[in-house]
């Protein structure tokens, strides 16, 4: 997926050399007062509150009482080079080698008395040599414990000959948007800059659709705060700061602490975090698409495509399938079954509840290990316009009818049957609803559509004004989506 944000400072980027200036004022001497002719006093205003309730006065006993555990942290990794070209390990013998230190600086908290810290993986990874500085100068060796690059979390360790100050964690599934927040970190190597905000948004997605929970703020956070705390008014971590906004100066994401409280005993006790699978991919069901697909209530997750050789194909889970509980636990939607599931061990037996056409069945089965995905982007080969037709006008797409003897050329698998999208119309209703080139219609409404002819047939018998239910391949994901998409009147 394209990434629009960048990730604040950190252990890859190098470091950010501190701005030297000043900042020049003026002087003006004030104008003389002048005072209004009294006026009689009609009625005694009622007094207002200098500070609202839940506003904070200051946050100065906040930073005061979190400064002395947050730490700055150097990240170190040797670059081999020749002639400026970054060269692998096992380059030709007895050629010229040079090694180029490459540093990292980011920021990051102490969690216990006796030393652990939790930063941001970004910060620390591919890093040989990790320093730590305390507010009150002292410098240490850090070691990493573990990392977890899905939720982007590292915990480092450093060994002091007497207990440390350290933060608390809170709760971040109390925060609210419109809530109070203090950043603290080194921006631009600017060590414990105090920043306040409020909490924008709860929950967004930026990266990883499946595992993002991004709290996002308004409180200044700059290449050098990652890794970094956000605290509440009552100097509780909250959050971990990450990442910043490419369009805009004023939007920070920060992981929820509640995501870090989860990963952060496995990171301790083995280094790395591993989390239940299932192998589907999923997506919420609104009212269109319950109408859609007729689905007889609007609540689950609903099953848009099963992995080959998953724990879900082997239970016999199938597209159009819709999730309502795991482990007896009622599911809301699909962010409820992939958390639920992904913190349930590999290994671990979990029971789906799920409804296919209109009927319940519960199975059992038996989680594997989440892998890491790898995406390549959709491509369409150069010379596919043969056999291209376009589909209906109102939709906005020029199609090619993909089948057995042809899905070779147009890099789809084997065996895939439906309409691989050419060209979409920018201004369209393909378009606003995600459907992209590469991609391939393989259903229109639970119907196969293996024709252009099929699609338009299929469409023809939608009422006015509905919305299609389209399910789609998309080579870049490697998996099978459902797109809505609202037809414009012909």
């Amino acid at each position: 997926m394209t990434r629009r944000f960048a990730w604040v400072s950190a252990g890859l980027s190098a470091t950010v050399g501190v701005l030297v200036g000043a900042v020049v004022t003026g002087s003006m001497s004030p104008s003389p007062a002048v005072s209004a002719p009294a006026r009689p006093v009609i009625a005694a205003a009622p007094s207002v509150p200098a500070v609202a309730a839940g506003f904070p006065a200051s946050f100065a006993d906040v930073a005061a009482r979190a400064n002395p555990a947050v730490v700055s942290i150097d990240a170190a990794s040797r670059v081999r080079r020749r002639g400026g070209a970054a060269l692998p390990p096992d380059d030709a013998p007895g050629s010229r080698r040079r090694e180029s230190p490459r540093r990292g600086t980011g920021t990051g908290f102490l969690v216990d008395a006796t030393g652990l810290i939790v930063t941001n993986q970004h910060v620390v990874e591919g890093a040989e040599r990790i320093t730590v500085k305390l507010a009150d100068g002292r410098g240490f060796r850090a070691r990493l414990v573990g990392a977890d690059p899905d939720t982007d979390i590292a915990l480092l360790k450093v060994d002091a000959p007497v207990p440390l100050p350290h933060v608390r964690l809170g709760d971040s599934d109390t925060l609210r948007v419109g809530d109070w927040v203090c950043a603290i970190g080194n921006p631009f190597a600017y060590e414990h800059t105090v920043t306040v905000g409020v909490v924008s948004f709860v929950g967004r997605k930026l990266f990883d659709q499946s595992l993002d929970q991004f709290i996002q703020t308004d409180a200044a956070i700059s290449f050098g705060n990652s890794g970094g705390p956000l605290l509440n008014t009552a100097g509780d971590v909250v959050a971990i700061n990450s990442a910043v906004s490419r369009q805009a100066s004023n939007i920070g994401f920060s992981i929820p602490i509640n995501q870090a409280k989860e990963v952060l005993p496995q990171l301790l006790a083995t280094g790395r975090v591993a989390r239940g699978y299932l192998g589907v991919a999923l997506r919420d069901v609104d009212a269109d698409l319950q109408r859609a697909l007729g689905l007889g209530e609007a609540s689950g997750a609903l099953v848009e495509d099963v992995t080959p050789g998953s724990p879900a194909e082997r239970a016999g889970l199938r597209s159009y399938d819709l999730i309502t509980a795991v482990d007896g636990r009622a599911v809301a939607g699909d962010d409820m079954v992939i958390r639920t599931v992904a913190r349930l061990a590999p290994g671990q037996t979990a029971r789906i509840d799920y409804a296919r056409d209109g009927r319940m069945h519960s199975v059992l089965l038996r989680l594997a290990e989440r892998p890491a995905r790898a995406a390549g982007p959709a491509t369409v080969p150069a010379g596919a316009r043969r056999g291209v037709a376009t589909g209906p006008a109102e939709f906005g797409l020029t199609l090619i009818e993909v089948h057995a003897g042809n899905a070779g050329r147009y890099d789809v698998p084997a065996g895939t049957v439906g309409l691989l999208v050419q060209r979409v119309e920018p201004v369209s209703p393909a378009a606003d609803a995600g459907i992209e080139r590469g991609q391939v219609i393989l259903h229109v409404n639970r119907r196969p559509v293996a024709s252009v002819a099929a699609l338009r047939q299929v469409v023809g018998q939608t009422s006015s004004g509905a919305a299609v239910a389209v399910l789609v391949y998309d080579p870049a994901l490697d998996q099978r989506v459902l797109r809505l998409l609202h037809a414009d009147a012909p």
